[in-house]
């Protein structure tokens, strides 16, 4: 990763409030440039760093008397767990009746003894209002790095629009009625490649540690990826974090959604529409990681050089009033997915060169010069391509992830 002649800038971190009551259109003109306004809340958000994040939409419709074990991947340890659940794409409010946390063992199994009771304000249960988001309360102990947590939530009522992250590139289990509690499988039969309700995870971990969010299309949500063995590059990128001495951004969180473009809403919110929620708002975020555009120029009609370069100045703006500061990826190659064409190469050419060269972002990552074939650079270099030109395998991934400077992570410090 190549550093930009731009100066670091000093995060100023803005206080967070629990329930955010948000913008839900799905309208394709962006809405995003003032951020969400708070709500009262029964929980805070308080202090923490995100150590697993995904971004909510819309996946289908809500039931009642529903369970649901939740499979996530920390990149952070600490203390004081913390789960967020959203209701942001929600049209009516919905109830959350117990909820556990725990160690996943194997399957939906989960470690004896690791399950264990999380409150909202001291209650068992919370309803949240249709477009909000709630907090737990801190969990005593500590959440080791690197680990499957197991999320039990039971929702004895709901309706109407279900707020869920679709492609999860995990395996996660449904049931009917509450066996949240249990930490056998017994009851947890019914798969799911979905996560519902749950869009973060937060800890405590040592004072000064922070955290990136990388936002991004489908490459960052992983697919192509081996399910169940965490090699998204946000995966691979959180191990590199871990093992580093030389920085304290240690926490990930993945906020890529499949399909997703900078400009327009479509799969899921735009990102100028959603980079309040899905980045700016998780506690302790330090940088956000832009990997976005190339469904914005694959679309019909395809975005201009111009108007996606105006999109992320747009963007850059956003972050950097809030005390964050940007790091930019290069649009990887892909040619031989059945959309590429002249035209659109000519306009990723042009806006990697914006990428590179503007000194707009605190921080460059060529992932176009990483993946690209040195016999056609149009083309993803055979040995990464996950089979259809455009999204990477679990080598591709890995070679992303080793690609970023870490130091480039840390810049809202110095």
């Amino acid at each position: 990763m190549s550093r930009t002649a731009r100066p670091r800038r000093r995060a100023a971190l803005a206080a967070l409030s629990s329930c955010v009551a948000l913008g839900c259109g799905t309208g394709t003109v962006p809405q995003g440039d003032q951020p969400s306004p708070p709500s009262s809340a029964p929980t805070a958000a308080g202090r923490g760093v995100v150590t697993w994040a995904s971004s909510a939409g819309r996946v289908g419709e809500a039931a009642d008397d529903r369970g649901y074990r939740l499979m996530v991947h920390t990149s952070v340890g600490g203390s004081g767990l913390r789960v967020r659940l959203s209701n942001a794409f929600g049209d009516r409010p919905v109830t959350f009746g117990n909820v556990h946390a725990g160690l996943q063992r194997d399957g939906a199994a989960l470690v004896p003894g690791s399950n264990r009771r999380l409150t909202f304000g001291g209650a068992r249960s919370a309803t949240v209002p249709a477009g909000g988001i709630v907090y737990s309360d801190p969990l005593p102990g500590h959440v080791p790095a690197g680990r499957t947590l197991a999320v039990s939530l039971y929702v004895p009522r709901a309706g109407g629009a279900l707020t869920g992250h679709w492609l999860a590139m995990q395996t996660s289990y449904t049931t009917d009625g509450d066996h949240t509690a249990e930490e056998g499988a017994a009851h947890w039969k019914q798969r799911t490649g979905s996560w519902f309700y749950l869009d973060a995870v937060t800890v405590r971990p040592r004072k000064g540690t922070g955290a990136v969010a990388a936002v991004g299309d489908s490459i960052t949500d992983g697919w192509q990826s081996t399910t169940d063995l965490d090699r998204r590059w946000p995966d691979y990128l959180a191990r590199r974090l871990g093992e580093s001495a030389g920085t304290t951004v240690k926490g990930v969180a993945n906020a890529g959604i499949a399909g997703n473009k900078v400009l327009l809403d479509g799969p899921g919110q735009s990102a100028l529409n959603r980079l309040q929620r899905d980045a700016l708002s998780l506690p302790g975020v330090r940088t956000v990681f832009l990997f976005q555009g190339v469904n914005d120029i694959k679309a019909e009609p395809a975005a201009t050089g111009a108007g996606l370069i105006a999109g992320y100045r747009r963007l850059i703006d956003r972050a950097h009033a809030a005390g964050k500061c940007v790091v930019g990826a290069t649009i990887a190659p892909f040619k031989g997915w059945q959309e590429w064409d002249p035209a659109g190469e000519a306009v990723r050419q042009q806006v990697n060169a914006f990428i590179r060269n503007s000194g707009e972002f605190d921080g460059v990552a060529d992932f176009d010069r990483v993946l690209r074939s040195p016999r056609d650079p149009e083309r993803m270099l055979p040995v990464f391509d996950g089979g259809d030109h455009l999204h990477p395998n679990d080598k591709g991934m890995r070679a992303m992830a080793d690609a970023v400077d870490l130091e480039s992570l840390d810049c809202g410090t110095g």
